[in-house]
This record gives C-alpha cells, sequence and structure tokens, in this order.
C-alpha cells in the first residue's frame, strides 16, 4: 500500500510529497473478496520520511552546491516504530540510523545534523514538531560514520479512532440486492472526512533549510 500526505516544512511553506509504504497491516482498510469491507485499523500512526528529507548534503565553503564542494554527506535509513496505544494517548517511537560520508579524512571529526519528528492529521495538518540533533563522530582517516536516533511522539488515542457509526458503515456485510449493496462508503464525503480525521502519521526527516531543500528535489 502507497499513501501520500503533505508536509509544511520549517524552511518555509514548501509543500512536500510524502510516500509511506508497507503492506497489510493494523493500520490499513482493506478490501476482502466475499465479504465486502474490513476495518482492520489502529489508532497507531504510520511512519515514513517524506520525499526530499531523507539525505542531506553539507558543502565546503558554505553556499556552494558543485560536487567538487561536496564536504559531508548523510542519510536516513532502517526507520523502524514500536507503537503502544492500549492507553488513552497513543505512544509512538520511531528508531533510525543515520549513515555518513565525508570528502576528507584527515584527523578526527564530529558533525551534528539537525532533524525533525512530526506528527501530521490528516495528511495536512501539523499537530506537533520536534526537532533534535543526531552526532556523527568520524574518526581520523575514517571516511564513513554511523549513528542512531531516535524520536517520540504522543496521540489522543479518542482521536485516532473512527466514530463507532462510521465503523459500521465501513464493515457492514452486503448482499447482492441491498439497497447500498453497490455504493462503496469510502467514497462518501462525510466517510472521507472521518477517515482523514482519524488518520495519523509521525514523520522524521532532516531539518532543511530552503537551500538544501531545493538542492535535494532539484539534483
Amino acid at each position: 500500500m502507497t499513501a501520500r500526505t503533505r508536509l509544511i516544512t520549517a524552511a518555509g511553506l514548501a509543500v512536500l510529497a510524502v510516500s509511506l509504504a508497507g503492506c497489510k497491516s493494523s493500520g490499513d482498510i482493506v478490501v476482502d473478496d466475499s465479504v465486502g469491507i474490513t476495518a482492520v485499523r489502529s489508532a497507531c500512526p504510520a511512519v515514513g520520511i517524506p520525499d526530499y528529507t531523507g539525505d542531506i548534503t553539507l558543502f565546503s565553503p558554505a553556499g556552494a552546491t558543485d560536487a567538487s564542494a561536496i564536504d559531508v554527506t548523510a542519510a536516513m535509513t532502517d526507520v523502524r516504530s514500536t507503537c503502544n496505544d492500549s492507553g488513552e494517548k497513543v505512544y509512538a517511537e520511531v528508531d533510525f540510523e543515520v549513515l555518513a560520508r565525508r570528502t576528507g579524512v584527515q584527523g578526527a571529526r564530529t558533525v551534528q545534523l539537525p532533524y525533525f519528528v512530526t506528527v501530521m492529521r490528516g495528511g495536512t495538518a501539523v499537530i506537533t514538531k520536534r526537532v533534535g540533533t543526531v552526532t556523527l563522530n568520524f574518526a581520523d582517516g575514517q571516511e564513513r560514520a554511523q549513528a542512531h536516533a531516535r524520536g517520540a511522539a504522543y496521540i489522543d488515542k479518542s482521536e485516532a479512532t473512527l466514530p463507532a457509526d462510521i465503523r459500521e458503515r465501513i464493515t457492514r456485510k452486503r448482499r447482492a440486492g441491498d439497497a447500498d449493496a453497490a455504493i462503496d462508503p469510502l467514497a462518501q464525503p462525510d466517510v472521507k472526512a472521518a477517515l482523514a480525521r482519524a488518520t495519523f502519521e509521525v514523520l522524521v526527516g532532516f531539518q532543511l533549510d530552503d537551500k538544501q531543500l531545493t538542492y535535494n528535489a532539484t539534483r
């Protein structure tokens, strides 16, 4: 399954598309052959990286953008999440690795890179955003470095839960001859709106400025 959403970054009012990929899980709504639509979603949010924010390039001197001036490159990988939705607040934790490479290998060096953790609702609304820092330590003569980072978010479980009447309309079995047998409940405006309100995502990415974001989007 692939879903699309949008994120307003702190670099400005740039609107980014987000690709979240996964398979059938507790956060999906699926169609089961003869049964109809079966809801298997939970209050746990989907997790992903917004387009163009999963890697970062530092240049020397600052402001340069040509390949010969590349100083450090880094990318997020192995994004994974855990979720606890047993209480009134859903707690989602996101772990990821950062793999980095530098051009000059002389001397030990520490590089700190900012990253964000954002909670989105309905694909467009930013609920919360926090910025953290991941630290990469290059040893003398070492070209590559790796670091682990983590982010977390709380979501109101009641807000991430579909109302009972909407849930019943989505999951009710329909038989041939029923008055609404040919009507797709997911296409009805009020159902679509309720699904959007109850859909949350936790997104992580590097905190980029406008120039860095443009570089990633156009290279």
